[in-house]
C-alpha cells in the first residue's frame, strides 16, 4: 500500500513546527502516514496512535541515518514530502517534493555576518545541500511570491505557491466583547535571532521614552535561549522607564488569547519566508504595523509601515498609530527667515 512520508528531521519549534502540526492534523484518516522527525518535536497523542513516527537526534550522524532510512523504505508509489527545506540526500524510488521555508537558503548573505559562526556554517552547509541535490525532488512548494522568485532565481527549479496555514478564524468581534482587556499596546511574536530586529525595535521604544511616550510592548522570547537579549531589554527599561514585558515562549494554542489582549501587532523583522504572526493577527482583525518589505506585502496590508532598519521610522509609525504624531519638519517662509537673520545680535 502506498504511503505518505513526511520527512521533517530538522523541524522542532517556531513557525515550521506550528505548520507541521497543522499539516499532520489535516491528513485524511485513510492515508497511511510515516513521519521522520526531530526528537525534540512534540506530537498530539491522537496522532501518535495513527501514524508511524520515527524520531532522530539533532546530530549530523542521526541526520545521515534518517536520510539512509528514507531511501531504503520509500517505495515506488510512495509520496515523500521533505518538510525541512532540503531535498533527499539519496535518490528515492518514490516522488519527493520539498516545502521550502528558510529564506536564508535562497536569499543573499547580507545578514549572515550578524549570525553566530556555528549558525553561519550550518546555513552554508544547507545551501550547498540544497543546490547539489535539488533535482532529487520533482517539485518545490513555497509560501509567498517573494520566496518563489528567490527560489527560481537561485535554484532554477519548478516551484508551486502553497501558502497554507492554520484554519482561518473569524476576526475578533469587539462589539460582542470579543476583545479582552488590553494588557499590551503592542505585541511582537518572534524569537530572538538577529534578523528579528529586536535591537532596532528597542531603540525605537527608547526614542519614544525620550519624548515622554511609554506604550506597552509584549515580547515572546524564550528565557533559556535568549537570556542575554532579555537581560539587555530589562536593563534598558530600568534606565529609561520603557514598558516592555517578556511573556516567555507562549504555546501556540495560547497565542490567540495573547492576541486578544494586545492592541496591535508590530513586526520589524528584516526578512521572513512567510511571517506567520502577520497571518494570524490579520485573521483576528488586529491592526498591523510592519516593515515596508516584500514579504509583508505578500501576505498582509498593514495599517502602518516603516523602514525596519530605522528606529526613528519605527517610532514614527508607532506615534501615527497612537494618534500622537506631529510633523517634525515645519518649513518657514523666506521673509520669516530674513527676520530671524536680522534679529541676530553680535556677541
Amino acid at each position: 500500500m502506498a504511503k505518505l512520508i513526511i520527512h521533517a528531521v530538522n523541524v522542532h519549534r517556531g513557525g515550521g513546527a506550528v505548520l507541521l502540526l497543522e499539516l499532520l492534523r489535516s491528513i485524511p484518516e485513510e492515508v497511511q502516514v510515516v513521519v521522520n522527525v526531530d526528537e525534540r518535536m512534540g506530537f498530539p497523542e491522537d496522532f501518535l496512535r495513527r501514524a508511524d513516527v520515527w524520531k532522530y537526534g539533532a546530530t549530523i550522524w542521526s541526520r545521515f541515518v534518517a536520510e539512509l532510512r528514507l531511501a531504503r523504505t520509500t517505495g515506488p508509489d510512495d509520496k515523500v514530502l521533505c518538510f525541512g527545506n532540503l531535498p533527499p540526500l539519496f535518490k528515492l524510488r518514490g516522488a519527493a517534493t520539498v516545502f521550502l521555508q528558510n529564506r536564508y537558503l535562497v536569499d543573499s548573505f547580507r545578514l549572515a555576518g550578524c549570525l553566530p559562526l556555528k549558525v553561519r556554517f550550518r546555513i552554508l552547509g544547507e545551501r550547498l545541500w540544497l543546490r547539489w541535490f535539488r533535482h532529487r525532488a520533482v517539485n518545490y512548494f513555497v509560501q509567498t511570491q517573494s520566496m518563489r522568485r528567490l527560489t527560481e532565481a537561485s535554484l532554477g527549479v519548478r516551484t508551486e505557491l502553497a501558502p497554507f496555514t492554520m484554519a482561518v478564524r473569524r476576526p475578533i468581534d469587539e462589539s460582542k466583547g470579543g476583545r479582552a482587556a488590553i494588557t499590551a499596546d503592542f505585541l511582537y511574536v518572534a524569537s530572538g535571532e538577529e534578523h528579528k530586529n529586536h535591537k532596532v525595535l528597542l531603540e525605537a521604544w527608547s526614542l519614544l521614552a525620550e519624548e515622554g511616550l511609554y506604550p506597552t510592548l509584549a515580547l515572546t522570547l524564550e528565557e533559556t535561549v535568549w537570556a542575554k537579549l532579555i537581560e539587555r531589554i530589562e536593563s534598558k527599561c530600568q534606565r529609561t522607564g520603557m514598558r516592555i514585558k517578556n511573556l516567555g515562549l507562549v504555546p501556540h494554542d495560547q497565542l490567540r488569547e495573547i492576541y486578544r489582549q494586545s492592541g496591535a501587532l508590530i513586526y520589524p523583522s528584516l526578512f521572513e519566508s512567510f511571517g506567520l504572526p502577520l497571518i494570524e493577527a490579520a485573521a483576528l482583525g488586529m491592526p498591523l504595523l510592519a516593515g515596508e518589505l516584500d514579504y509583508v506585502r505578500d501576505i498582509a496590508e498593514p495599517e502602518e509601515t516603516f523602514d525596519p532598519h530605522s528606529s526613528i521610522s519605527i517610532a514614527r509609525a508607532v506615534k501615527r498609530h497612537m494618534k500622537k504624531h506631529k510633523p517634525s519638519f515645519e518649513p518657514i517662509s523666506a521673509s520669516a527667515f530674513i527676520s530671524r537673520v536680522l534679529e541676530i545680535q553680535k556677541t
